[in-house]
């Protein structure tokens, strides 16, 4: 782990081997297994760092960050192969992206340092009355094991920038990336402005929530943790942002499955859907709703783009899937599968648990679609958090925009239409703080990002957000003369 500028051990001296969800029988390395002291030597070191840190002219910490980007860039390839070993994103479709999205974070927000600014408000002659936006201080990440690198993206710059310091405690489950981002991150910044520890989240976690000196708590995670580290955090009146899970509604309207239109649709859907990142991705559009008078024809089309995938081994370039992170979360994937199949009615458009991976040595599953789905099922309202999509038929606008907002999640919403009022009306009134029209994608660093009701606390990809997130107002009043 890495703390106050150097890697220790943990002080209980117990280590854990991190296996390769792809190639089960390969152990990747051994990490700490920290312990509640590893987290308070980590908090020490982050609040010893702090003064020195918030000193420091923007401009100085703006070079250390673009120091930082440059040498992640450098060794990008590096970060993406150890991604692609670490989670079981496939290295082509997903690790590499992650690894640039990591760079243009840090790029980004070494280029705004400058930004983290107050105002000076007109008050008369005889009055100087200004804000400052100061840092917090220490600033506890908790990172998941999806996209480990990009939600690190999404923190530590930001943070950084802002002049707070940092404690990130990796996920159980893909520590290794973030331990390499904090190696090539150290050798740029002074001895515990960022601190790395590892271990399990009921233990070092839970103390960084309860810690009197952590200032800040950043969580990225599923829905339910988020109430608790809302509620133990809260406690103490710490300061909390929250970025949770989603069960997001993808819209087909008709004219986006014209003869024209169709292909373009359905690979925008099945980019949405985060097929080739296995379904793990709290932005997934995993709820279809296709209009009526063309659900039979997309959903076809649908089918035949979605077959063509190709799930392998991560680290192989001509996979288009990876593997599911670990047993728990495959047989939990698989227990939604059934639970779908067995409904009444359903048409099962795919079966991706029927594929052939004779030769593979992980926790694979092929992309599941299930049709004729009721919004009220199990299947449409839980975030499952795997390749599956399910299908629901609409006819009315106003309907499916209830459909949409029959949830108690909010992060993303997917349009596909050419009708503008179909597209503006859709996207304004659908409740989700994540809206994309005719694109799976299209988030641009510097664009908010995060969700609404259960969905998420607070806002990340942005200065707007790192304002929100990582600084505090102080008003001054000065009176003159």
């Amino acid at each position: 782990m890495l703390i106050g500028g150097e890697w220790v051990a943990g002080v209980d001296g117990v280590w854990t081997d991190v296996v390769s969800p792809g190639r089960r029988s390969t152990v990747l390395a051994r990490v700490p297994e920290g312990s509640a002291e590893d987290a308070d030597r980590a908090v020490r070191a982050a609040r010893a760092a702090f003064p020195a840190w918030r000193a420091l002219h923007f401009k100085d910490r703006q070079k250390i960050i673009l120091k930082i980007a440059d040498a992640l860039e450098d060794r990008a390839e590096e970060l993406s192969v150890l991604t692609a070993a670490d989670t079981g994103n496939a290295l082509r479709t997903q690790a590499r992206p992650e690894s640039q999205t990591l760079v243009t974070l840090f790029r980004y927000f070494g280029g705004v340092a400058g930004e983290f600014k107050g105002t000076v408000l007109p008050a008369g002659d005889d009055q100087l009355q200004y804000t400052r936006r100061e840092p917090l201080g220490v600033v506890a990440g908790i990172l998941p094991w999806n996209s480990p690198l990009m939600i690190a993206g999404m923190k530590t710059p930001a943070a950084l920038a802002a002049g707070n310091t940092l404690v990130l405690k990796t996920a159980e489950d893909a520590p290794l990336t973030i331990l390499l981002m904090a190696q090539i991150a150290s050798e740029f910044l002074p001895p515990g402005v960022l601190n790395v520890i590892t271990g399990r989240g009921g233990v070092v976690g839970e103390r960084l929530l309860v810690h009197p000196d952590v200032d800040k708590v950043s969580f990225t995670g599923s829905t339910g943790i988020g109430r608790h580290v809302a509620q133990t955090a809260g406690k103490r009146l710490a300061h909390v942002s929250l970025e949770l899970g989603g069960k997001s509604p993808n819209i087909v309207f008709p004219d986006a499955a014209s003869p024209e239109t169709i292909d373009r649709t359905a690979a925008g859907v099945l980019q949405a859907m985060r097929f080739t990142r296995q379904g793990q991705s709290c932005t997934a559009g995993s709820r279809l709703f296709v209009h009526a008078d063309v659900y039979d024809t997309f959903l076809s089309a649908l089918v035949a783009k979605v077959s063509a995938l190709k799930v392998g081994d991560p680290l192989d370039e001509a996979s288009d899937m990876g593997s599911i992170i670990n047993a728990k979360q495959y047989e939990s994937v698989l227990g939604y599968i059934e639970n779908g199949k067995a409904q009444a009615g359903v048409d099962v458009a795919l079966d991706g648990t029927t594929m052939d991976f004779a030769g593979l040595d992980g926790f694979y599953t092929g992309p599941t679609i299930l049709g004729s789905v009721a919004n009220d099922w199990r299947v449409a309202q839980e975030e499952i958090f795997g390749p599956v999509l399910v299908a629901i038929p609409w006819r009315d606008r106003d309907d499916v925009i209830r459909m949409a907002n029959d949830s108690h999640y909010g992060l993303g919403a997917y349009i596909w239409t050419n009708n503008l009022t179909d597209a503006l009306d859709t996207a304004h009134r659908v409740e989700s703080g994540w809206v994309q029209v005719n694109q799976g994608g299209g988030q641009v660093i510097g664009q908010s990002y995060g969700g609404y009701k259960t969905s998420g606390i607070g806002r990340e990809f942005s200065i707007e957000g790192a304002l929100e997130s990582f600084t505090q107002i102080k008003q001054i009043n000065v009176k003159l003369g």
